[in-house]
């Protein structure tokens, strides 16, 4: 059997754990924003937070495609200004793995935000609190359970995913060939192999995370 060239597996681990620390900063706010505003507003910008979940991937590349490629206003001025080019790069598989896994983080964070007693918000105010001290403070620690999972659902998606990676990264050995696309490519080329090598570390990995996240939880139940 080949040897297995393991920078798909840096790549992608690289990958998740910086869309996942993307989608921590910005998806909270917005499931926060989410679950305290009501109106049709907030309903149009819940939906358009969760189309990354049912869109397929090819439809979701090429939205980013027409949105950040070099044809685009967003992708000339970044290419021409500042001499940065997103599409079939590093930068565009985080961000093709951020859009991807975000709405995973701010559904399940929504939901624990949407359980929290008013109550307790309301005695904080009383008291001075600020909002962002609220958030901190107390939507936070009551919340932990709810943003881990998601956070877990956010990082195994990022981990995971192949179509929207392979429209806007591309198939660059070296550069942009994560996991999923390392796998296709052993498929592709009869390798199977590496293909089932890849596959097993690719299970390994996420029965792993799933495990660690299990065993935190029941340590914080026994504590």
């Amino acid at each position: 059997m080949d040897s297995i060239n393991l920078f798909p597996l840096y790549l992608s681990l690289a990958v998740s754990l910086c869309s996942t620390l993307i989608s921590l900063v910005i998806g909270l706010p917005i499931a926060y924003f989410l679950s305290c505003k009501r109106g049709r507003v907030v309903n149009f910008l819940d939906t358009l937070t969760s189309l990354p979940i049912v869109l397929p991937p090819t439809v979701l590349g090429y939205y980013l495609l027409v949105l950040l490629g070099r044809q685009s206003p967003v992708g000339q001025f970044l290419e021409n200004s500042l001499g940065i080019m997103l599409v079939f790069t590093p930068v565009g598989v985080v961000i093709a793995a951020t859009i991807v896994s975000i709405p995973y983080l701010i559904k399940s964070s929504k939901t624990a935000f949407l359980e929290i007693n008013e109550d307790y918000l309301n005695a904080a105010r009383l008291l001075g609190r600020n909002e962002f001290n609220i958030f901190l403070t107390i939507i936070i620690p009551i919340s932990w359970r709810g943003i881990v999972a998601g956070l877990t659902m956010c990082f195994m998606r990022a981990l995971g995913d192949f179509g929207t990676t392979l429209m806007i990264g591309g198939n660059i050995p070296g550069q942009t060939s994560t996991m999923p696309i390392a796998i296709y490519n052993a498929l592709q080329a009869g390798n199977k192999d590496m293909a089932n090598m890849l596959v097993l570390i690719m299970t390994g990995i996420a029965v792993m995370v799933l495990f660690i996240i299990n065993s935190m939880e029941q340590k914080v139940k026994r504590g």
